[in-house]
């Protein structure tokens, strides 16, 4: 798994077992996607050089989603979440998403303070490369411009 990372420096955690990705896919009502689950059965999350969670712990990414699919909370402020399933942040407060109504392998990123849902990658493989890539490799903000292939 790290030769997705291209060298960048990432903090891994112990995988999930099958036992808890079935639990969290109970809790959610829906399976999680097979590129995160197989991601999720190496480590239980991502951290990168700073501490950030680009990849949530699986508890953490249950728990999100749980809280941002009720509706209750952000339904006078922002567009549905229920076609998403968060994954990870920034540490600003931007997240990132699987679509999963219908399940693509593209990644977007949620602006929270716009309520923008923006392509950022091309699957979870790519993301990773990107998000753990070192600061100043593509001129700043690396999600406001997203590229393919970058």
């Amino acid at each position: 798994m790290r030769e997705i990372f291209g060298g960048a420096s990432a903090e891994c955690r112990a995988p999930v077992d099958a036992a808890a990705l079935r639990e969290a896919e109970r809790r959610l009502g829906r399976a999680v996607p097979a590129q995160l689950g197989a991601l999720l059965r190496e480590t239980d999350g991502v951290a990168d050089a700073y501490g950030t969670d680009v990849v949530w712990p699986l508890a953490h990414i249950v728990e999100q989603n749980l809280l941002f699919w009720s509706g209750e909370a952000f339904a006078g402020l922002y567009m549905p979440f229920d076609s998403l399933l968060f994954f990870g942040d920034n540490g600003g407060g931007d997240q990132f998403a699987l679509v999963v109504a219908p399940e693509r392998d593209d990644v977007f990123v949620w602006d929270h303070e716009t309520d923008s849902r923006m392509w950022v990658a091309g699957g979870i493989d790519e993301y990773l490369r990107r998000a753990l890539a070192p600061d100043g490799d593509e001129g700043g903000d690396r999600w406001r411009y997203p590229l393919r292939g970058s």
